[in-house]
């Protein structure tokens, strides 16, 4: 059975992540968007002020998307634009804490300036505060590296990497309390601290109206940057430890989050990946765990107050810069863009430059209207081919290829066929993926079904295996102990004519899903790719063969090889490489769509 690629609706809770791992709070990025807004309202608001109205907007942008279940508008940033605007804002937060890690006074704003003044001053940098930054960044690249090598062996380095920013924290603060504390007033201090300072919480009240339409244009490419990385956190933990998340269900749990927040003077708040990595190694089982992390930063507010007085800025600076230095992609990803799609390299450095130079807003739009220029360039400009009598038509080597096949066989239960019916590329790459998940999840069995294994481990939300049982019963699936496992996909890309670099990406996170889903047996099978396209997933890593020439050698390992098959009849009737022999199957495919 041949499947059409469509969107399916879902529905679930509003209030509450689905994901098991996912840890919200204050990130680099959200905070360097607030410190831009900041910056430039600060004569007629207090900081506090402005960040909550920014995220009380924030929050009202996300539910507005998430209840309306538009997270699909989300899919017109590419993956090239958020990669060139992301590593932009890292950058930005990097370049912002090199006057507290060096110790330098007087360092102006904007990229450029910043870059001269930190090269001017280096003869005027502080030793003593350049020494506690930069063993602080070397403490912690050292635990997070030993915790990556040798954490799954030993608990111990384990726990020291997972704390290693707490530990940083405790071992430089009691270094800065012990060498100042009896200097007197902090100019006469060895190295700059932090003097945080608080008096408990302020009064729940809402944030000013004229501040709110002030900031509400600002708060867009905020909004932009928090639901992407919330949602692509949610995403990556929920593939990594088996549960499912919903784009509009995230946004709605973002949205609700930040609103509320803003009525207690919060700055807005988005999944961070770093904390969301450490609950995912403490093997956390609900979204509960937020409550101990909220008790811990209200016993930080109430009694440590005098303590956080101390941390050296250095190395506050050094955690930042460890945080969001893996932000920044590098070289090769952007090669990897120029050498898939020159419109995704454009877009991606459309991206980077204009949101380092000029503001993350109009770097942000600006690579957007690139991309849907673009788009709409190539349709005007569409390309035309043409059959004569010396070429072969794609029906006529269907039809060839059929020849033979006795009418009365049908398709394998274990197989499933899905043919793209437009391009390929970043506005639906993320739906069609999802597409073809759903329907082999639907009409086929996992490898740890009751049949092939044991399903013994549960999430905290039922709600990817309630949308499973939606779309069977949709389907008039009434025993599941009936269902198949799926063995060979074929993916027919005969009607593609344009794909980019995201589509690329999420092509190779669908095999990844697959293999989690299916097991390590399960084949995908291209068909009917143009040359134009070939070129650019091989360009993004696949290892594409023809299937009429490739020779597969006696105990060949090399799985991640794609076979190319000139129609889909000869795609399911060749034999299976994943497969014992004698498993060679040959049958016509039926011409019906669904």
């Amino acid at each position: 059975m041949i499947f059409k690629l469509r969107k399916l609706n879902t529905r679930g809770s509003l209030l509450i992540t689905l994901s098991t791992d996912l840890s919200t709070g204050p990130t680099s990025l959200i905070g360097l968007l607030t410190s831009e807004a900041v910056e430039a309202l600060h004569g007629d608001y207090t900081p506090s002020e402005i960040a909550s109205a920014m995220a009380m907007m924030m929050g009202v942008y996300s539910m507005v998307i998430g209840f309306l279940k538009l997270g699909f508008l989300l899919e017109f940033i590419s993956l090239p634009i958020l990669s060139g605007f992301i590593s932009a804002v890292a950058i930005t937060i990097i370049l912002n804490q090199m006057d507290s890690l060096l110790g330098e006074n007087d360092i102006g704003d904007g990229t450029a300036q910043q870059i001269h003044d930190i090269f001017q001053k280096l003869p005027e940098a502080n030793g003593l505060t350049c020494a506690i930054g930069f063993t602080g960044i070397l403490f912690l690249t050292i635990l997070e590296h030993s915790g990556k090598r040798w954490g799954n062996k030993n608990k111990i380095i384990w726990l020291l990497s997972i704390t290693r920013a707490f530990l940083c924290l405790v071992l430089y603060t009691g270094v800065s309390y012990a060498v100042n504390k009896n200097r007197g007033e902090p100019d006469n201090f060895l190295f700059e601290v932090a003097e945080v300072q608080a008096n408990g919480l302020e009064h729940p009240r809402m944030p000013d109206s004229t501040l709110i339409s002030k900031v509400a244009s600002r708060s867009i490419a905020m909004f932009v940057a928090a639901a992407v990385e919330h949602t692509a956190v949610a995403r990556a933990f929920g593939v990594r430890n088996n549960y499912v998340t919903d784009q509009s269900q995230e946004l709605c749990y973002l949205g609700v989050t930040n609103f509320f927040n803003s009525f207690f003077h919060a700055m807005g708040v988005g999944g961070a990946m770093s904390r969301t990595a450490v609950n995912s190694a403490c093997k956390v089982k609900s979204p509960l765990s937020g409550a101990v992390t909220t008790a811990v930063v209200l016993v930080s507010i109430y009694e440590l107050v005098g303590t956080l007085y101390w941390i050296p800025k250095a190395t506050l600076a050094a955690i930042i810069i460890t945080a969001v230095w893996p932000l920044i992609s590098p070289p090769s990803t952007f090669y990897r863009y120029w050498k898939t799609s020159l419109a995704d390299f454009i877009s991606s450095m459309i991206a980077f430059w204009v949101s380092l130079f000029v503001n993350t807003e109009i770097g942000i739009a600006s690579s957007v209207g690139f991309n849907i220029v673009y788009c709409l360039l190539r349709q005007v400009f569409a390309r035309i081919s043409t059959t004569d009598s010396n070429t072969a038509s794609e029906l006529e080597a269907s039809l060839s290829d059929a020849q033979g096949m006795p009418p009365s066989q049908s398709i394998p239960e274990d197989v499933r066929i899905f043919r793209f019916n437009d391009s390929f590329f970043f506005p639906n790459a993320y739906a069609s993926k999802t597409h073809i998940l759903d329907v082999i999840q639907t009409f086929h069995a996992p490898a740890y079904s009751s049949i092939h294994g044991s399903e013994a481990h549960r999430n905290w939300s039922v709600t990817a295996e309630k949308r499973v049982a939606r779309l069977r019963k949709r389907a008039n699936i009434l025993d599941n102990s009936s269902l198949p496992p799926i063995r060979l996909i074929v993916l027919d890309f005969v009607k593609v004519n344009h794909t980019d670099a995201t589509a690329v990406t999420q092509l190779k996170n669908f095999f990844n899903e697959l293999k989690r889903y299916a097991g390590n047996e399960v084949e995908v099978r291209f068909v009917g790719m143009t040359d134009y396209v070939r070129q650019r997933y091989e360009r993004g890593g696949f290892v594409i063969a023809d299937a009429d020439e490739y020779i597969s050698e006696a105990g060949d390992k090399k799985r991640d090889i794609v076979l190319l098959y000139r129609s889909v009849a000869q795609a399911v009737s060749a034999p299976r490489r994943n497969a014992g022999d004698g498993d060679e199957v040959s049958i016509p495919v039926k011409s019906e769509e669904v």
